[in-house]
């Protein structure tokens, strides 16, 4: 890798995978737009200049971050976890749920980890799963595969395998059940040690902008006008984050300015428990970022 300005960040981030497209859009949305001038490119600029993006492979970027090739990087814990990387976990995403589940066919006699003794367990995290397993005193063989680790059960290649999952449905369609839970894993924001130390204030300066955009994830902006002697009855019903901000509007009708934050969920009761308690010209917004 070419050396680089001693001010300047490189943040690596997945070149593909399911968690690829969300922490693009979440990169764009904190403002960090990303430059990829037609087809991506193993290194891409973005509107700050002190900032650049290196795509690479999920699995590559623990290792990338703890060697310095990156200063800082996003991707899923079970990432870290798998290459041990000695990082920092700056920041929780909030993306890429999943969990690293034992699973068992269906007619399977296995009912907890303790009867894969001596059995063959298939997965793509054999670091993962054999710390797991050692862990727990139960002792296996590991069978490391690469995709399609539900179907080695079926294949007579492994008694069980150990896989991520969010939802289960890959499981059940291939007649898997659960047996235990490995790892539990997310999307994080990690850093280089000694990135983080040396170059702390961009670092936080980042670090702010993800999580901006994390925290106004589901809020709405509500914005109302109401006559001041039903003030008091609008207000007790805004829930908010701090309470409505309430401001003078230039107006012979004695009219006050209500405004506030709501989780979105609450927007369609909210509308109609104000408009009855006396407010009008009600206007929603989204949120894009939110900074405490």
């Amino acid at each position: 890798m070419s050396s680089r300005p001693s001010d300047l960040i490189r943040l690596a981030i997945p070149n593909k995978g399911r968690i690829a497209e969300p922490i693009a859009a979440l990169i764009e949305k904190s403002g960090l737009h990303i430059n990829t001038a037609g087809d991506r490119r193993l290194i891409a600029k973005t509107v700050d200049p002190h900032v650049e993006i290196l795509y690479v492979r999920p699995i590559d970027i623990p290792e990338y971050v703890a060697q310095g090739v990156a200063d800082i990087g996003i991707t899923g814990l079970d990432m870290v976890a798998e290459r041990g990387s000695d990082v920092l976990e700056l920041l929780d995403l909030k993306i890429g749920h999943a969990r690293l589940v034992a699973a068992v066919p269906e007619d399977s006699g296995c009912l907890d980890i303790g009867d894969l003794a001596g059995g063959r367990i298939a997965t793509e995290f054999p670091g993962i799963t054999r710390s797991y397993f050692r862990e727990h005193g139960v002792d296996i063989s590991i069978v490391s595969v690469s995709g399609a680790c539900e179907a080695a059960p079926q294949l007579g290649i492994a008694d069980a395998i150990v896989d991520l999952t969010s939802s289960g449905t890959t499981l059940k369609t291939n007649h898997l059940r659960i047996v235990a839970d490995v790892f539990e894993s997310s999307t994080w924001l990690i850093a280089n040690k000694v990135s983080f130390s040396g170059h702390r204030e961009k670092i936080d300066e980042i670090v702010l902008a993800l999580e901006s955009v994390i925290r106004a994830k589901g809020q709405c902006y509500l914005m109302m006008n109401v006559s001041r002697d039903r003030l008091d009855e609008v207000r007790s019903i805004l829930p908010g984050l701090s309470g409505p901000t309430v401001m003078e509007v230039a107006s012979d009708q004695n009219l006050v300015a209500v405004h506030v934050v709501v989780s979105e969920e609450r927007v369609y009761q909210l509308i109609n428990m104000v408009k009855r308690a006396g407010a009008k010209d009600i206007l929603v917004m989204d949120v894009q970022r939110m900074i405490p």
